[in-house]
């Protein structure tokens, strides 16, 4: 098993050390928060050794959980790269890009692994189909939350669309070649509502739309390809295949048909796979753990997280112009 030892006990530093300390993978020996009130009240409640200090915590461990704000993200990671020590990263990766590449280059010096929480990789009903899509020529989300303080200290683009930004620069093999983007500050000094068109080298086009003053949440995600489309909702954990073949000569009764103009037939089929349960923040705790006890990648790297973070960057940079 290996040591961890987690720096942040918020809302998610919380939940991090509740899973933490149910996993056979790690041994959780503890957690440092900076708010020594808020430590003390955790430590108490849950029974979790709290350390005095980011350095204190990271000697005694193999791995450190970074589950601090973002701002804070670079400082803590260079910190327990440098005492060799791997590092899953809570997203996004850091602040800025240049951060992020210095974390990479680190992080290899050092012959450490990193890894970086887009959680969304690990839904059930995204792990469901990702193996089905195949060359997607156009992509749809819409990622609406309800209206929380938490996360408001940055642009909605880096507290919601992030996730979407990953998923969706997993499935495009292709760079980005434009992005046109808006986004509108409501309630707070940062947009609170944005939308995205990103436009890729082989010609797919993803439309990401993303808020955080709705009146009521929903993630879901739509893909588009030859012959199929497929719809995830990352909330509810469901997802749905619907594929085109060509109709058998003598369709049945109840066989959907569709013609085109030039006469071609296709029939309509379901193609529904099983979504399987679990925990996705323990999921993805749980295959960082494999990845550096088997030496394998690790299946957000932080190479991952980086791109997420550039394509971010440029679309806020999209509203200030």
């Amino acid at each position: 098993m290996l040591k961890i030892g987690v720096l942040g006990a918020g809302h998610l530093g919380k939940i991090h050390l509740r899973l933490l300390n149910q996993s056979e993978k790690y041994e959780l020996v503890g957690f440092y928060d900076p708010l020594a009130s808020n430590a003390e009240k955790v430590a108490q409640e849950f029974g979790y050794r709290v350390f005095k200090s980011v350095d204190a915590l990271i000697a005694e461990v193999d791995v450190v959980d970074i589950v601090t704000p973002t701002l804070s993200h670079y400082e803590c990671a260079v910190q327990a790269i440098k005492a060799g020590r791997h590092i899953f990263l809570e997203k996004p990766i850091s602040n800025t890009v240049t951060e992020a590449e210095h974390i990479i280059a680190l992080a290899k010096e050092y012959g450490v692994k990193g890894q970086v929480g887009h959680v969304e990789r690990f839904n059930p009903a995204f792990m469901a189909v990702k193996n089905k899509i195949n060359n997607p020529m156009f992509i749809e989300t819409h990622r609406l939350a309800e209206f929380n303080p938490r996360g408001t200290d940055v642009p909605v683009v880096l507290d919601l669309m992030i996730h979407d930004i990953d998923a969706i620069l997993s499935v495009v093999q292709s760079k980005v070649k434009e992005i046109h983007a808006t986004g509108t500050a409501v309630i707070s000094d940062s947009p609170d509502i944005a939308n995205a068109r990103i436009e890729f080298e082989n010609g797919c086009v993803a439309n990401i739309t993303s808020s955080r003053i709705s009146m009521k949440n929903m993630r879901k995600a739509r893909f588009f390809q030859k012959d199929a489309y497929i719809s995830v909702d990352y909330l509810d954990k469901i997802c749905e295949v619907v594929k085109m073949k060509n109709a058998p000569e003598v369709p049945g009764d109840f066989d959907l048909i569709l013609q085109n103009a030039e006469g071609v037939k296709k029939q309509i089929y379901y193609d529904n796979p099983e979504v399987a349960s679990n925990n996705a923040i323990l999921d993805e705790l749980e295959t960082f753990a494999d990845a550096i006890n088997n030496n394998t990648t690790p299946i957000v790297t932080l190479e991952d997280g980086t791109e997420a973070l550039r394509i971010a960057h440029q679309i806020i940079d999209c509203f200030n112009k």
